[in-house]
Formats: structure tokens, sequence, C-alpha cells
């Protein structure tokens, strides 16, 4: 009898390791598992509020600075169009490439969104223009915060560079 009370708590014994050993290890690091319980839903069609402040078009707002009212004549001055790109590829081309975006945006086509006293008031007062407008403050945050160098031009030199911009 005892070898059957033996023999039973061994087969007891095993039985239970046999059965009681499931415990999970532990995991190294954090890791979250869990089911998706929504659909992915296409995302909506932008909206003209969506666009980038780059390529917002605001043909009213003259901006903050010297320049309040200006005239263009329909057609370009070649010769101060000239002396402009001369002033543009001396003071601009660190930051600014014609017709791509590079630490400020390409001046090629400004004039389709932006006025020109808004425009001349960027070249010649680009920190009051980021203080006060709300446009120049939108493009100073989607370009990483790179703020625009006052290149201390005079009016005619700024209206020069705009008339260059008039011919790309």
């Amino acid at each position: 009898m005892k070898i059957i009370l033996k023999s039973s708590a061994v087969l007891f014994s095993v039985l239970m390791m046999s059965c009681g050993g499931k415990e999970e290890k532990k995991k190294e690091g954090f890791s979250v598992d869990r089911a998706k319980t929504t659909t992915e839903q296409p995302a909506p069609a932008p909206t003209p509020t969506d666009a980038k402040p780059s390529e917002t078009v605001d043909l009213t707002n003259k901006g903050v600075g010297p320049i309040t009212s200006l005239a263009l004549a329909a057609e370009v001055d070649q010769e101060m169009a000239k002396k402009g790109e001369e002033i543009y590829n001396q003071m601009c081309l660190a930051c600014h490439r014609v017709d791509k975006k590079f630490i400020g945006p390409a001046p090629k086509g400004v004039l389709e969104r932006r006025s020109p006293e808004w425009v001349m008031n960027m070249i010649l007062n680009p920190e009051g223009m980021v203080k006060e407008d709300p446009l120049a403050k939108a493009l100073l945050a989607e370009f990483n915060g790179a703020p625009m160098a006052n290149q201390g031009l005079t009016e005619e030199q700024a209206r020069a560079v705009l008339e260059y911009f008039r011919t790309l």
C-alpha cells in the first residue's frame, strides 16, 4: 500500500509540474499589441485654407512698411530689370532660387500671388513684416523659422529687384 501511495504522490507531482509550468516570460522593452478597430478613410481633399502660405494668393495685402502705393507700367523696364537681376544675384541668391523653394520661397510668379507693395515691403522691412503681417508670419513658419535678412536695400534697389521679378 505504501508503494501505491508513493507512486500516486509522484504521479500527481509530475502531473502538476507538467501543467503548471506555463508562466509567460517578460519581454524586454515596451510593446502594445492592439487590434485595429477602425477602418482607414482617405484623407479629405485639400481646401483653399489648406494651401501653403507660399502658394496662397493675396493681391490686396500691401504689407507693413514704407511702400503704401505702387503703380507698375504695362511694359517691363528692361534696363531696371537688368539692374534688379544683378542686385538679386548679389544679395538674394544665398537664400532664394528663382524657380524652386530653398531657404526662402522662389520669387518666380510672386507677383501673381502678392501685391507689388507687399513684395517691396518684404524686401525693405522684413523684420516689421514678420512681426505685424499675418502672411509674412505664416511664411516664416512654413520656412522653418528662417527669417528673411534685411539686406539694407534702398527703395530704388528694391524697385529694380521687383522689376526683375516681373521678368521671371
